[in-house]
């Protein structure tokens, strides 16, 4: 499994600093090439700059929690959740759920086979 992972391109693990305007402050972020490659598709998919998704980031998670700690960390587990969903959302539309729904025995937990459908015969 490990062999997978240790072969990436040491490029896309390398980091690299970018300035960003945060309510009209440079700022500087320094991230992963793989993270900010993934910040500029969610931004290409929200018809934006990944700049201006960066700035949205910052004024949503300031007023849903007040204070970020650590946005590059932030940003980082931002686009693990993206790449997460879309990996879900992929293999929804490859596996749809199955239609008819298996009841579940309360004692056991195993799912109980649905009824055989009877033909109906000579009617």
């Amino acid at each position: 499994m490990c062999e997978y992972f240790v072969k990436a391109d040491p490029i896309q693990y390398e980091q690299r600093s970018r300035t960003v305007r945060i309510k009209n402050v440079l700022t500087s972020i320094r991230l992963e090439n793989m993270v900010w490659d993934i910040l500029a598709e969610m931004a290409e998919e929200e018809g934006c700059t990944t700049n201006a998704l960066i700035a949205k980031f910052h004024e949503e998670i300031m007023a849903h929690r007040g204070e970020v700690p650590n946005f590059a960390s932030f940003l980082r587990v931002t686009s693990m959740r993206y790449l997460h969903r879309s990996m879900m959302n992929l293999e929804k539309q490859l596996n749809p759920p199955n239609p008819v729904a298996l009841p579940v025995s309360a004692r056991s937990g195993e799912t109980i086979a649905p009824p055989k459908m009877l033909a109906a015969v000579g009617r």
